[in-house]
């Protein structure tokens, strides 16, 4: 990574698992790793302001490039001053380069060699994203990392599709590195593969060749059993290169985080804690807390004893009135309680591998988790 005002540097490395405590640095800041990136994809993280969201811990958010496309389109947030300051964050951002869309819009969605062609979720009108296009995009929102155009494929899918995709990215991944004109963005690559340990192994190879700032391992959290998942990380991990920052996309609960930091991931991004916290289920370490039911009515503890949120302000009783009572303020709350819950366990995740107690600390959050948990989300 020679890129100017871009450096990754692993700290400490956990004894017992491959997990890793790092800093990647960025012309925004530096973002302590492992880290979770609160998702916000048309430019705002779902009813947090900016103070707020930085209230929560979080150092690093994602926007989307599909999204911010259709709305407002990337020449009115260049002519804005760029995405940091069009929504007022003054941290790093990681822009999504629409690879995604081919997967949860696939009925509006035609791919070829030259790329994608979509039709629009809001009015049906054509946006074809080609790896150019996708990067000439994200230049005009002037995020620090952009990610290249992938193409993911639904599970199960046929070896011969699956091997045309993983190829079909890689030759993507080096059309988006020749269309780069910014020195102050850097881009990571996407692996994919599916299930398949070779065409992980594969995938990966072929874009560690073309020497990126970072890596990310895309297309699982897609409906695969977790164990599936923890194998394909695993299948990925040694074929990348240990120096550059490894990110899995689209990932998740809490476990999955905590067992993929241990198979060595350094970044995280998901719409649960935020999806979930706008219907009113709340994460906490003994495990989620489904505030609707009746037995949170009268009950005067707030969400955890321990936590900083203004959520944890109230009690649980009074946080299950607001979303009874169908206000405003439940799911903003719930929202800023669930991401300083995810920021937290990775605060304590990068604490506990600077002491080298990292899969004790992994154990312990685990026993302490109720195995409830609500279903996954992939877009805010």
């Amino acid at each position: 990574m020679n890129q100017p005002g871009f450096s990754f540097e692993i700290q400490h490395t956990d004894g017992q698992t491959l997990a890793r405590r790092g800093v990647f640095t960025t012309p925004h800041g530096p973002v302590d790793t492992p880290a979770f990136m609160p998702v916000g994809t048309v430019a705002t993280v779902k009813g947090m302001t900016i103070d707020q969201l930085r209230a929560t811990g979080s150092q690093m958010i994602l926007g989307n490039t599909y999204h911010l496309a259709l709305r407002p389109g990337e020449e009115v947030i260049r002519d804005l001053g760029g995405l940091h300051n069009f929504m007022g964050w003054d941290g790093p951002i990681l822009t999504d380069s629409g690879g995604f869309q081919l997967f949860s819009l696939a009925r509006m969605t035609q791919v070829t060699d030259q790329g994608a062609v979509f039709r629009s979720h809001i009015d049906g009108s054509q946006l074809e994203l080609t790896p150019e296009r996708a990067i000439a995009i994200q230049e005009a929102l002037g995020s620090d990392v952009a990610m290249v155009l992938d193409h993911v494929l639904a599970l199960p899918a046929s070896r011969e599709a699956m091997e045309d995709a993983v190829e079909r990215t890689r030759v993507w991944a080096a059309r988006c590195q020749e269309a780069a004109t910014r020195d102050d963005q850097a881009q990571f690559a996407i692996v994919q593969g599916g299930l398949d340990p070779e065409l992980r192994s594969r995938s990966a190879e072929g874009l560690k060749e073309l020497d990126f700032a970072g890596y990310a391992i895309g297309g699982l959290s897609v409906g695969e059993a977790p164990a599936e998942m923890y194998t394909a990380i695993e299948a990925t991990g040694p074929h990348l290169p240990r120096h550059r920052p490894c990110y899995l996309m689209g990932v998740g609960r809490p476990i999955d985080l905590l067992e993929a930091v241990a198979r060595g991931v350094d970044l995280f991004d998901c719409v649960m804690p935020t999806r979930n916290g706008r219907n009113a289920l709340a994460f906490t370490a003994e495990g989620t807390l489904r505030l609707r039911n009746l037995k949170f009515q009268r009950d005067e503890r707030p969400l955890e004893a321990d936590c900083p949120c203004p959520a944890c302000r109230h009690s649980r009783g009074y946080l299950r009135h607001l979303f009874m009572a169908g206000e405003m303020l439940g799911p903003i709350l719930l929202t800023a309680h669930n991401l300083t819950y995810y920021q937290r366990l990775m605060a304590g995740a990068r604490a506990a591998i600077e002491v080298g107690n990292f899969a004790e600390y992994r154990k312990a959050a685990i026993a302490g988790w109720s195995e409830d948990s609500p279903a996954e989300g992939a877009e805010s």
